[in-house]
């Protein structure tokens, strides 16, 4: 099962991409004003800064890298953040440039991705380091007057909207898909851990029933053995031949129950075996009302996995096509292989030509004790069980359907074995 990813990770991954973005902004701001606008403004201690923000962005990598960030991350970086700010503005005319309302944006993400308190510890920084400003901070050197000032200020109030709104909204439109893709691997992790938990019920149920019916099955067995050496010397063929028969059903029952852990999917009731794909489908194809399409590569593909089981479980799906489609109606079995080196994996398709599933009922298909067959047909565990065997192999399972338009079951799995 596939450990879903920590919101901190989600947020401070985000908020690398955003600072970087951030001190691309600021670097391209600089040079437009010195070089564009033609104001002296200190170059070395503005790119000071700037740098700092870059290399700290960089540790802020190798960091996640190496281990898992905590959510006191985020609120040391951005604390750095505020006070690399305050540097920029001090060196550029303090609360009179028009960006020092960009404040808000770091508040903003906090608000969002830590708890209350440190928010509000941010808040409390941003709004010391902008008062500090107001008494100290080197003026901008502006040409034109006073007039000039307030043109050039109102202009860039204007451009440093449209750069907050545009940073705020796309950091919190980002980090909101993020976190509903986490939630559905949460919801598709407790999905999984529901039916295996079910599962692990029904191996157990299995288990018990073939420990508890063991005993009488045996006293009947050795009763009718009994009985059958009774009829013969009574020189009754007939009935000798009855008892012959109950003993044999008596046995058919044993290996049945000795099957059972193993056909629940209980792993320790079977071993891991490297099989063939064609030794797979000779496992399970024993009619020929079947359309199996592979090719000879495929054929040869290899993987580790218990060959009753699987085996137990494609036959299943080739079952459930082959009872839904029309008399006479051929199952398609496709098999095929995709993907690269270790990430290859085997694709096997079932297909048939059957009336089809309707949406509502089809959501249900793969619940345990549900089925859509005639009643007496069918217990409503083919697909639970080849569901629970193939995602403990690390595999899928899905359905399709339409009413109509048959039903395709499409299992993949990890291929274990180079062709």
């Amino acid at each position: 099962m596939v450990e879903p990813v920590s919101p901190a990770r989600i947020n401070f991954g985000w908020l690398i991409r955003l600072r970087f973005a951030t001190i691309a902004g600021q670097a391209l701001t600089i040079a437009a004003v010195r070089f564009g606008m033609n104001l002296e403004i200190p170059l070395a201690p503005l790119s000071a800064l700037v740098g700092l923000a870059l290399v700290s962005n960089l540790a802020c990598i190798a960091a996640a890298r190496a281990g898992t960030p905590e959510d006191w991350w985020l609120l040391a970086v951005m604390a750095l953040d505020v006070l690399t700010f305050s540097g920029l503005l001090y060196f550029t005319g303090g609360p009179e440039n028009p960006f020092s309302f960009l404040y808000l944006v770091p508040i903003a993400i906090a608000a969002i991705t830590l708890r209350a308190a440190w928010t509000w510890m941010l808040v409390l920084l941003s709004l010391t380091s902008s008062l500090v400003l107001f008494a100290r901070h080197q003026p901008l050197p502006m040409a034109g007057g006073h007039a000039g000032h307030m043109a050039l200020h109102l202009r860039g109030m204007w451009v440093a909207f449209g750069v907050a709104s545009a940073f705020i909204v796309y950091f919190l439109m980002r980090v909101r898909r993020a976190l509903a893709a986490r939630d559905q691997e949460l919801d598709a992790s407790r999905s999984l851990a529901a039916r295996q938990e079910r599962l692990a019920s029904l191996a157990t149920l299995a288990a018990g029933a073939a420990h508890e019916l063991a005993t009488p099955l045996s006293t009947i067995a050795v009763i009718a053995k009994d009985l059958e050496r009774a009829v013969a010397a009574a020189g009754t063929p007939g009935a000798a031949d009855d008892v012959r028969l109950m003993r044999d059903e008596v046995e058919r029952c044993r290996r049945i129950l000795a099957r059972m852990r193993v056909d629940a999917g209980d792993p320790a009731g079977e071993r891991f075996a490297r099989v063939s794909v064609r030794e797979l489908l000779d496992d399970c194809l024993t009619e020929a009302a079947v359309d199996v399409t592979v090719d000879d590569t495929t054929a040869l593909c290899t993987t580790a996995l218990p060959r009753h089981a699987f085996g137990q479980a494609l036959r299943g799906l080739v079952d459930n096509a082959r009872q839904a489609s029309p008399p006479g109606a051929p199952v398609t079995l496709r098999v095929a292989t995709e993907g690269l080196a270790d990430a290859r994996r085997l694709i096997f398709e079932v297909a048939d030509h059957g009336a089809g599933i309707s949406s509502d009922l089809l959501v249900r298909v793969g619940e345990p004790f549900f089925t859509t067959k005639p009643a007496g047909q069918g217990m409503g565990l083919g697909i639970f069980l080849a569901r629970a065997i193939v995602e403990r192999l690390g595999g899928e399972l899905s359905i399709r359907s339409a009413p109509g338009a048959g039903t395709t079951a499409t299992l993949w799995l990890p291929v274990a074995g180079a062709p």
